[in-house]
């Protein structure tokens, strides 16, 4: 009996709601899902990352340099990481994308919800431009390998190499300055 109360109470609610209304609402909780999967991802998932952040070292505000978790990595397993990670990165986004453009292209979608879907796609693809112009900028001036997430006004930026100096960090800095506008304080450059 209960549970038909709450089936009864359910239906009602998306009776209000409405069959658009609650698939734009999906829509938008399948892009955040993909978002926070991409953070966890690139941004602070310890085990799936392979980063010792424990180790990593504080500058200005909240900009950091991690440190290498694993010393023995071999020289396969970094280039594997950044290719796998670049490719995540893109599944990701792909994703999103889709989803976005299937509420474009539905046609019981109120001009609303595709506004903000197309400001989306278009948020989604000068992200992808910004991460791509980052990351030739910083093997650019000497980094071996470069993987940038830009989400929302923060930036991650993942780069091959030995002891980053101040002037490397302030170089990463710039560039990402130069690209998004953001600012060094929400930047985190790690070493991989």
């Amino acid at each position: 009996m209960e549970i038909r109360k709450t089936w009864e109470k359910t239906k009602k609610i998306f009776l209000k709601i409405g069959k658009r209304n609650a698939m734009i609402g999906c829509s938008v909780l399948l892009i955040g899902t993909a978002i926070v999967l991409n953070l966890i991802i690139f941004g602070g998932a310890e085990k799936s990352s392979g980063f010792d952040y424990s180790a990593a070292v504080g500058m200005t505000g909240s900009n950091s340099v991690g440190a290498d978790a694993a010393d023995g990595q071999s020289e396969g397993d970094s280039a594997n990481y950044f290719a796998t990670s670049q490719v995540n990165r893109q599944r990701a986004r792909d994703e999103a994308m889709e989803v976005l453009q299937s509420v474009v292209d539905n046609e019981s979608a109120d001009a609303a919800a595709k506004e903000k879907a197309i400001g989306e796609i278009e948020q989604i693809a000068a992200d992808m431009k910004n991460e791509s112009n980052i990351e030739t900028l910083v093997v650019s001036k000497g980094f071996e390998k470069c993987v940038a997430v830009v989400s929302g006004g923060s930036v991650s930026v993942i780069v091959k190499g030995e002891e980053l100096l101040d002037t490397q960090i302030s170089q990463i800095n710039e560039i990402v300055y130069e690209q998004t506008g953001i600012l060094p304080e929400n930047v985190k450059i790690i070493r991989k």
